[in-house]
């Protein structure tokens, strides 16, 4: 099974990371979307509360959780006619991601869509599955091929690209037509910077599917909007048919949240001040390190939401790691994410105030 499995990207950026690393004040690491800042107290104390819980957690959540999640995002992302039981917490989004092909029970005589510049694991997933991979940003380039599976990532990882209205609703038309599940990945929702109004919209919202959810699941995660990636936290909502039937699969597998986790993440979904806080130190790194790209010659495309800029210096980008990590600045090379990233790099605001304003100094 590995055989048929693409090396782990950041293998082969083990030489930029001990240049980086021999910088006389130490590496600054912009590779990894990893979250650095504290998780907010109400979440911990959440956690410890439940920790005496000993007995097996509820595959599909807690009441509480899911009424959590159906008010957050109500609340949050204007997402209306959710109900319970079309949510199901996951150990992680990309435990989801990983799996979820499996999960549906494609195989070979199946094809999986993901972006032309996407995050690796949706074709991890479909490779797991057996199923083909085809990568296209717009309907255009599938002509008559039609797909089981079709993902969506708006705001992109990795160029922080917002689709539109217009494109969301033509994809999730197109799906229906074809009878295609729609996997929206949707980490980065609430990270809207440039984006012009209303902005990143959730596949779910009513002005994309007019209140229909079928055939539509959206992911979810705790990670960057609540510092929770060390939690393993997040959840898919969307159309409750199919939230069922992953249920069902996942309780046999024995696919569970944890008790205190569960906790914690009612303690995150229920508070939004702790994720406004967490939004406006992103958006303060972010409103220093992209001037300061900038300023040292990069272009940076797209980038209006998310965690990452997305740049270019119009070279290789394997050269433009390695003139970085010289500078003791660490970033991922965008052919991470697909043939068309090969002259971009992404660099993640994931990095405390000190470490950023370091990488400011260093570019300068």
């Amino acid at each position: 099974m590995s055989a048929n499995l693409p090396q782990f990207p950041w293998d082969t950026i083990a030489a930029a990371k001990e240049l980086a690393g021999a910088h006389p004040d130490g590496a600054v690491d912009l590779s990894v979307g990893t979250p650095v800042d504290p998780v907010a107290p109400l979440i911990q104390e959440a956690l410890a509360g439940a920790g005496s819980a000993s007995g097996y957690p509820a595959t599909a959540g807690t009441p509480r959780l899911r009424e959590s999640a159906v008010a957050a995002l109500a609340r949050r992302y204007q997402i209306t006619g959710l109900i319970e039981a079309a949510v199901l917490p996951v150990i992680g989004t990309k435990e989801l991601i990983a799996w979820l092909p499996t999960l549906l029970g494609l195989d070979t005589t199946d094809a999986v869509v993901v972006p032309e510049l996407a995050y690796p694991t949706y074709e991890v997933g479909a490779r797991l599955a057996g199923a083909q991979v085809l990568r296209a940003d717009s309907l255009t380039q599938l002509g008559p091929q039609s797909a089981a599976l079709v993902y969506l990532n708006s705001p992109s990882n990795p160029t922080g690209r917002v689709l539109g209205v217009d494109h969301l609703r033509k994809v999730v038309g197109w799906a229906r037509d074809r009878g295609a599940i729609v996997a929206s990945d949707e980490c980065y929702l609430g990270l809207s910077w440039d984006a012009e109004p209303p902005g990143a919209l959730s596949v779910l919202h009513p002005a994309i599917c007019d209140g229909d959810h079928t055939g539509l699941l959206a992911v979810h995660s705790l990670s960057k909007t609540s510092s929770l990636a060390g939690y393993r936290a997040g959840f898919v909502a969307g159309d409750s048919a199919l939230v069922s039937e992953l249920l069902a699969v996942r309780r046999h597998a024995g696919m569970m949240v944890p008790t205190p986790v569960q906790a914690a993440m009612v303690a995150a979904l229920e508070d939004d001040d702790h994720e406004n806080l967490q939004r406006e130190r992103y958006a303060r790194r972010r409103a220093i390190l992209l001037p300061a790209l900038r300023g040292a010659g990069f272009a940076v495309d797209h980038s209006e939401a998310g965690l990452y800029l997305w740049a270019t210096r119009g070279e290789d980008g394997r050269e433009t790691v390695a003139w970085l990590a010289q500078r003791g600045i660490l970033v991922a090379p965008g052919d991470f994410y697909g043939p068309r990233g090969s002259q971009h790099v992404r660099v993640a605001l994931t990095a405390t105030d000190e470490r950023i304003s370091a990488a400011v100094k260093r570019l300068s």
